[in-house]
């Protein structure tokens, strides 16, 4: 299954990557991988300067796994805005914040000292539980979280995790839930300044340029080109946003998987593949004069050794 989902993904990419942009075709191209993918699927794409747009279940509810540091973000933000926090004030790490030890900020000694901005870099950048489950408090809990994203417009997008009143979205979503268009829209926002503030936009957008995780969507975009992202994986779903600044005009994509027949964590995972596939075609497409492939012996550095 894993091989011929692949080899879907592969030709579609390759018969529809290789023309002039044609949004139609690429249209169905995406239909053609999300409707053969073993799981449900939901994709919003939009190129920025053209304004078009492409949605496939687009508000549906998925999980969002780690996208949801994205929303704790924002209200961190929110309160550094409002004079509440300050960017580089210090914070002091306590043993009871420990909620993994696979996380730089799990692996602190008790009483040891690390910058707000630092905290906010890692919860994006590496994808660090512990300091995001810290800001999530720090943010005002998911209550305020939820109140910023009602407040601005968002409907379905929330924070379920140490949450009032939202065991039930919990246990069926997890730690949040989203649309793959609402999740574009609040990094189409960040980045075009209107998320907070101007100010507070362009560090959070500088701050999603950092991603450690490049294994999917990024692979696939030329590594000299910049990128925002955030990843979100737990074992029946994966999930990508992705701000893409290409040279023809920046583009924006949010993809998420749910109830995955493939619940296994390796590189092939049918999800990941999914990604790759998809971050390919609309590079391809978007930028068929700049066609990219990963540079041979590039899975030295990936999780495919």
């Amino acid at each position: 299954m894993n091989r011929l989902f692949l080899a879907c993904c592969l030709s579609c990419a390759v018969l529809l990557g290789c023309s002039s942009p044609d949004v139609t075709k690429l249209e169905e191209g995406l239909a053609l991988m999300l409707n053969s993918f073993p799981g449900d699927t939901g994709i919003y794409v939009k190129h920025l300067g053209s304004g078009k747009e492409i949605a496939i279940r687009a508000d549906s509810l998925f999980p969002t796994a780690s996208m949801i540091k994205v929303p704790i973000m924002l209200k961190i933000f929110d309160r550094i805005d409002k004079g509440e926090l300050t960017y580089q004030q210090e914070l002091i790490y306590k043993d009871s914040l420990f909620y993994s030890d696979e996380d730089i900020v799990g692996e602190f000694r008790d009483s040891a000292s690390v910058f707000l901005s630092e905290a906010a870099m890692l919860s994006i950048s590496n994808s660090d539980n512990t300091a995001s489950l810290w800001l999530q408090e720090l943010a005002g809990t998911g209550v305020a979280i939820n109140q910023w994203l009602h407040d601005h417009g968002f409907k379905g997008t929330r924070m379920n995790s140490r949450t009032p009143l939202r065991r039930g979205d919990w246990e069926k979503y997890g730690w949040g839930q989203t649309t793959p268009r609402e999740m574009a829209r609040l990094v189409e926002m960040i980045r075009n300044g209107e998320a907070v503030s101007p100010a507070a936009s362009e560090e959070m957008y500088r701050v999603l340029t950092r991603s450690y995780w490049n294994d999917e969507a990024l692979s696939q975009i030329p590594p000299y080109v910049q990128v925002a992202s955030k990843q979100g994986a737990v074992s029946a779903s994966k999930s990508e946003v992705v701000l893409v600044n290409a040279p023809s005009g920046d583009y924006l994509f949010c993809i998420i998987t749910n109830n995955q027949a493939d619940t296994r964590w390796e590189y092939d995972n049918q999800g990941a593949v999914l990604i790759r596939a998809v971050s390919k075609l609309l590079w391809d497409t978007f930028e068929p004069n700049q066609p990219y492939t990963p540079t041979e012996g590039f899975d030295r550095y990936n999780g495919s050794n």
